[in-house]
Formats: C-alpha cells, sequence, structure tokens
C-alpha cells in the first residue's frame, strides 16, 4: 500500500473511532489529524468536503461489513446448520461481547445516511449483505419465504443491538426464538 493509501486509510479509521466515540458533529479536521497522526493539510488534501469524508468513511465500513457477512453467509450452506451454529453467528453479527466505538460507528453513519441521501447508497448496499446473511441462515434453519423474512430478521437485530447499547441488556437470543414458532419448508 502506497504512503498515500495509509494516509488515507488512517484518516477514514480516525474518523471511524471519533464518530463511535463522540458522534459525528465531533469530527472535526483538527481532531481527525490528531487521531490519525497526520498533519491537519493532510486531512483536506484527501478529503475536500466534510461529506466526502463522511461519505467514503461509510463506503470503507460498508466493504469491510460487505466482505465480512459475505463469508459468514457463506459458511451458512453446510447440511449440518442447526440452531446453536445460528446462535453463534447472531453473537458474531450482534458483536460479541464487546460494544465499543467500532460497533458504535455504524448506527451514527445509518442515522446520517437518513439525513444525508447521497449516503443512502452505500447504506442500502450493507443492508444487502445483511438481508443475505439473515436469508442463508432462515434457509439453513428451514423458515418458510426466508428472502421475504431476511428484512425482518435483520431489523430485529439491529433493534436488538440498539437497546444492547443503550441499557446493556444482552438479547442476541431472542431472534433464534421466534424462528422456533415458524413452520419448517415442506421438501
Amino acid at each position: 500500500m502506497s504512503h498515500a493509501s495509509d494516509t488515507r486509510q488512517s484518516i477514514i479509521d480516525a474518523v471511524l473511532r471519533i464518530i463511535g466515540q463522540d458522534g459525528i458533529a465531533a469530527v472535526t479536521n483538527r481532531r481527525i489529524a490528531k487521531e490519525a497522526g497526520v498533519s491537519l493539510g493532510s486531512v483536506t488534501y484527501h478529503f475536500a468536503t466534510q461529506h466526502e469524508l463522511l461519505r467514503e468513511s461509510l463506503l470503507h465500513f460498508v466493504a469491510e461489513e460487505t466482505r465480512h457477512f459475505t463469508a459468514l453467509a457463506d459458511e451458512c450452506t453446510d447440511e449440518q446448520f442447526d440452531i446453536g451454529q445460528a446462535a453463534e453467528v447472531v453473537a458474531q453479527v450482534a458483536g460479541g461481547n464487546a460494544f465499543d466505538s467500532r460497533h458504535i460507528a455504524p448506527f451514527e453513519l445509518y442515522v446520517q445516511a437518513g439525513r444525508d441521501e447521497r449516503l443512502r447508497a452505500a447504506a442500502a448496499e450493507c443492508f444487502a449483505a445483511y438481508d443475505l446473511l439473515a436469508t442463508r441462515i432462515l434457509t439453513q434453519l428451514g423458515v418458510p419465504d426466508p428472502e421475504r423474512l431476511a428484512g425482518v430478521a435483520v431489523a430485529l437485530v439491529f433493534g436488538q443491538q440498539l437497546r444492547r447499547l443503550a441499557t446493556g441488556e444482552d438479547l442476541v437470543d431472542t431472534l433464534l426464538i421466534l424462528t422456533k414458532f415458524a413452520p419448517a419448508q415442506n421438501s
């Protein structure tokens, strides 16, 4: 990776940390430069506007999430896939035990996408990866019409994550409990 690419990546990583720690309002060029360990001029050289900086940070996050969740979805094709394996995958998706700034930043970025339509395509791309993973899990569990239910499952996991963030409660198993009420597919 070239020095310019390293600098750009350091800036994006710093932006995501800042957003996760203190929200989008805390993203200033001076703070980014300090957090990334680069000059103030480097921030403005690589990113001309605040919108570009937020968009590139969201796109970076989306690319990482898409790779991660696509790999997880590919693992959910085993014939022996069961509710226990589904619980493990959902726990991974929900962030495991840590709810640090890296897990908080995406929520801030998604809220920002709600305010700025130019960010929505990037957010939609990430949700498509989440939906793919949910579809694979639901298919392996024998839940009828998994494509239609995937968005609902993703929304439930996101809701659980927000609740956990706000209250500290761990509700990972809730979604899996709901799958027990769904009738198995007829093969």
